[in-house]
């Protein structure tokens, strides 16, 4: 069935007990810009941090009771969703970031076929983060 989709972006919500290491590394070492901060104990979640990227928001979700952590091991690790990739100018240059911010790489900056550079790192987390410059 096909479905009418209204909005250019997606949502992609990221469960976590570290709500601000997370908010750190997402609004100040990869770039996203903070929207707001939300309280819904209503429906379980203590806090609920909401990232732009472009028509895409990243939610940093807290939730009120605590919660098994999920695997790790990136793409390896288990089926399902694995990794988030955000589109940037300079691949080098968010890796350095990420870096610098102690974050753990996983795949330095590389070329994946003509044209295009990749490279992966960890949240604090260890949520897989992809940052790709197609030329």
């Amino acid at each position: 069935m096909a479905r009418n989709i209204t909005k250019a972006g997606f949502d992609l919500g990221i469960v976590t007990h570290n709500g601000d290491a997370m908010l750190e590394f997402y609004r100040d070492v990869v770039g996203l810009e903070f929207e707001a901060t939300l309280v819904l104990e209503a429906i379980g979640i203590a806090r609920m941090d909401r990232l732009r990227c472009n028509d895409s928001v990243l939610k940093l979700v807290t939730p009120t009771a605590e919660v098994p952590a999920g695997p790790g091991g990136g793409i390896a690790g288990c089926t399902g969703l694995r990794y988030v990739t955000l589109p940037v100018d300079d691949v080098g240059a968010a890796v350095a970031d990420c870096e610098s911010a102690g974050a753990p790489v996983v795949w330095p900056p590389q070329q994946s076929r003509p044209g295009v550079t990749i490279a992966m790192v960890e949240d604090p987390d260890g949520n897989w983060v992809e940052f790709i410059h197609e030329q």
